[in-house]
């Protein structure tokens, strides 16, 4: 089982442009809404943990890569390939949306 880290915008830099599948949640402590996708995220690097790297971002800490991306609302997960966001999930979405995203990416 893979654990769910949080990473930081330079973090964020070099993984978003690696070949791969990554999983970004942005989140925030205190982000109610945030608190019900967090344990999706961590069923889904349960279940993908070894062909796909799930990782959180705290806007809080990192307020830069929200505007330079232009997050608005939390949370948002973008889930990117091969250095291409592929698809970004605004707000609470049932976890079949989130694996469904990445099982076509596999």
């Amino acid at each position: 089982m893979e654990a769910v880290e949080y990473i930081q915008e330079p973090d964020f830099d070099t993984l978003s442009t690696s070949n791969g599948i990554f999983v970004f949640d942005f989140t925030a402590t205190w982000c109610g809404p945030c608190k019900m996708v967090a344990p999706l995220m961590d069923q889904l690097a349960k279940e993908h943990g070894d062909k796909v790297k799930v990782m959180k971002v705290d806007l809080d800490a990192n307020p830069s890569l929200a505007k330079k991306l232009g997050i608005r609302s939390i949370p948002s997960v973008m889930i990117y390939k091969d250095g291409n966001c592929i698809e970004t999930i605004v707000g609470v979405a049932p976890y079949e949306r989130f694996n469904g995203v990445v099982t076509k990416l596999l």
